[in-house]
């Protein structure tokens, strides 16, 4: 994104943004480096886990895009998925969670393993962690390789910060943003939960963003 990197080289900022702007910080680098390792990998499974809005599908879009594959739902996995999903050698199964047909899911693994696929899990928490019943699919979760998204640290919620502010065609001044970050939760969900209050705030009273207007946001 040309105008998102000017605006971080015009604040003298690391251009740290790859691949369909996907900002790059600690608290993401590890997985992002799996996937590009690809298939350089330790097992034939990878669980990433991380919040809601922390990145996920963004990685697996980079992943799907770069070595192709085909995206599944967990819950939505179905037996002609498990047909459908014969010609590929990478998979990604989204959002799973204890919420699911396990024997599928199990039957999944199973594919994977027999075939030499390759299969990327994204979830909320880490696999291991996830309450399932079936015996044979907790057992099998212990065979992947696992990378998390941890909280956003000032780099990373600077770049969102900035990202969706940018998408949103506005522009604030570098002072303004420090000032958001040392106020705001350490959570992705609760930096796109106040990029969409300051948003509405500044349309409804017509002005452009100040501390007025952060504040106010803020204590909604």
């Amino acid at each position: 994104m040309k105008s998102l990197n000017q605006l971080l080289l015009g604040f003298d900022y690391e251009q740290n943004f790859r691949d369909d702007d996907f900002y790059v910080g600690k608290s993401n680098y590890h997985p992002f480096e799996l996937i590009n390792k690809w298939p350089r990998w330790e097992k034939n499974f990878l669980n990433i886990s991380g919040d809601k809005f922390s990145g996920k599908t963004h990685l697996t879009n980079i992943f799907l895009k770069k070595f192709k594959g085909i995206r599944v739902e967990s819950n939505l996995l179905n037996d002609e998925n498990l047909k459908a999903i014969k010609p590929y050698q990478n998979i990604v199964l989204e959002n799973l969670s204890s919420d699911v047909n396990e024997k599928l899911i199990y039957s999944l693994f199973n594919i994977i393993d027999q075939d030499n696929k390759f299969l990327i899990i994204t979830s909320l928490e880490p696999i291991t962690k996830i309450d399932f019943r079936l015996d044979d699919l907790k057992s099998r979760t212990k065979n992947c390789l696992l990378s998390k998204i941890e909280n956003p640290d000032d780099e990373v919620m600077f770049a969102l910060i900035l990202k969706n502010l940018s998408d949103r065609q506005i522009t604030l001044e570098k002072k303004l943003i420090d000032f958001i970050i040392k106020r705001i939760e350490r959570s992705y969900g609760k930096i796109f939960e106040f990029i969409y209050k300051i948003d509405k705030i500044s349309l409804k009273k017509k002005k452009s963003i100040d501390f007025k207007i952060i504040n106010e946001a803020l204590e909604e």
